[in-house]
């Protein structure tokens, strides 16, 4: 017998001892018993799906629907206080219309970017965010009338009040989610929050 012949055959063991080892290791790979990287009875999965969820709650962002049950974290952007103004009549200079704003604050720890997001009144009047980017426990008025943005304030540029003294300011993220709302007349404040 030569060298070259009793080589393959060794080598023909060796694979077929290796192919029974694999085909008796996947019954219990399968079933989550396999020991090794990646493989804790299916723990793993679940904290995946947690962590992901926990991360949509400093972004916003809708993780979608199953089975008609919305699956989106709660959001870190809220509607804080309001401050409506009368009309503002003989004000030349549109100063009563800067102490009319809308608060939008950020109660997680992290910066969310609010460009593309939404504030709208119930008569239909919206303000679209610029690229924004709104620091963790932190806020922002968004101011009816005009100014220069900083990054606690932001100007509507509007010269006619959007707030009435019975209104409802909804806040939207990018794919127009509510995120927010809040109403208020004469009697008082209403909040919901998502």
């Amino acid at each position: 017998m030569s060298a070259s012949l009793t080589t393959r055959r060794a080598l023909a063991a060796v694979l077929a001892a290796g192919a029974l080892i694999g085909a008796a290791a996947m019954p219990a790979a399968a079933d989550g018993r396999g020991h090794g990287h990646g493989h804790d009875n299916g723990r793993n999965h679940s904290r995946d799906h947690v962590r992901d969820h926990d991360h949509g709650r400093d972004n916003g962002r809708d993780h979608g629907r199953d089975n008609g049950r919305d699956h989106r974290a709660p959001s870190s952007i809220a509607i804080g206080e309001v401050q409506n103004e009368d009309g503002g009549r003989g004000d030349r200079f549109g100063r009563a219309l800067n102490r009319e704003w809308v608060e939008v604050k950020n109660t997680g720890r992290h910066a969310v970017n609010l460009r593309g997001y939404t504030l709208t009144d119930e008569q239909g009047n919206r303000y679209r965010f610029p690229d924004f980017r709104l620091d963790g426990r932190s806020s922002v008025k968004v101011h009816t009338g005009q100014g220069h943005d900083t990054r606690h304030d932001l100007y509507q540029d509007r010269r006619r009040q959007v707030w009435d003294d019975s209104d409802t300011a909804t806040l939207r993220d990018d794919r127009g989610n509510i995120i927010d709302t809040e109403s208020w007349s004469r009697r008082g404040h209403h909040h919901r929050n998502g």
